[in-house]
């Protein structure tokens, strides 16, 4: 048996490599199910799913601040409009969710991501569900959400002993 019967091509010639049936190949079923399960496992802490091209679960990005008095979440949505946005508050679990539109119709390329999305954040049911109040702003948006009167005088300092 010559060397050259073992390549896929000849001189002069070039010969079709046997294709792998995506959708028959264990291996290749194999790795999608294991990037599925390291992506699962990545998103419950809250890590972006960018490496996939696409925004997951943790979009959009949120920080998250308390004080004695309010909660305060900012979520940066750019290249939106408040019109394309609902902020809802039930049972303690704010929701924020959107649409983006495509600004890219007809490109060649594209990295840009436009689609539905959705985003919870648990914020307790110390928070009052009457004064909750939302801005957006150069594609921020922001959700102040007031602590009941009960819930801001829970709060007990504990001393840390060496």
């Amino acid at each position: 048996m010559a060397l050259t019967d073992l390549m896929p091509w000849t001189r002069g010639r070039a010969l079709a490599a046997p294709r792998v049936n995506d959708e028959t190949d264990p291996f290749i079923a194999l790795q999608r199910g294991m990037n599925r399960i390291f992506d699962d496992f990545s998103s419950s802490f809250g890590v972006p799913a960018m490496a996939r091209g696409a925004w997951g679960p943790s979009w959009p990005l949120v920080d998250i601040r308390e004080s004695g008095s309010e909660v305060k979440i900012a979520a940066e949505l750019p290249g939106m409009e408040e019109k394309d946005i609902e902020v809802s508050l039930h049972d303690g679990v704010l929701t924020l969710k959107g649409e983006k539109k495509s600004e890219s119709e007809g490109a060649l390329y594209s990295e840009r991501w436009h689609g539905q999305f959705q985003r919870t954040v648990q914020l307790g049911a110390d928070i009052d569900p009457d004064r909750v109040a939302a801005s957006f702003k150069n594609g921020v948006l922001t959700v102040t959400v007031a602590k009941k009167p009960e819930a801001q005088t829970q709060v007990k300092r504990i001393p840390i002993s060496g």
